[in-house]
């Protein structure tokens, strides 16, 4: 992502179901053409060892690794990490589905956040 590109941020919490609710209303807000009370950029985990086991170090560093890069291969994207392919196409498959990262047509992968910012509840 170049200098001059939006700035993005992802909010990941660890939440109860409630939480669920919270967004639900910030895009009823949103689609009612009022401003949503919180962003709508949410990945909730149940509890913090899912959220650990999810955002694992190796994941951190490869959604790094692409927003350095921008858009590459999975290949591309190993040989930069200087890990296996199998285990780089495992990871960026499920960061595919959690919809931290983007695939394009041409099967490029990139990340589309500028931030993480995380939120942990002691209670809700």
């Amino acid at each position: 992502m170049t200098s001059n590109a939006m700035s993005t941020k992802l909010d990941v919490r660890v939440s109860s179901q409630a939480d669920a609710l919270d967004r639900f209303e910030a895009a009823w807000h949103l689609a009612s053409g009022r401003s949503p009370p919180a962003p709508l950029a949410v990945l909730s985990f149940a509890d913090l060892p899912l959220l650990l086991s999810t955002l694992t170090p190796a994941r951190w560093k490869l959604l790094q690794q692409l927003q350095k890069s921008g858009p590459v291969s999975i290949y591309a994207l190993a040989k930069a990490l200087g890990r296996d392919y199998k285990n780089v196409h495992t990871d960026v498959v499920r960061l595919l589905e959690l919809g931290l990262i983007e695939r394009s047509q041409d099967a490029l992968v990139r990340v589309t956040w500028d931030a993480v910012r995380t939120e942990l509840r002691l209670r809700d």
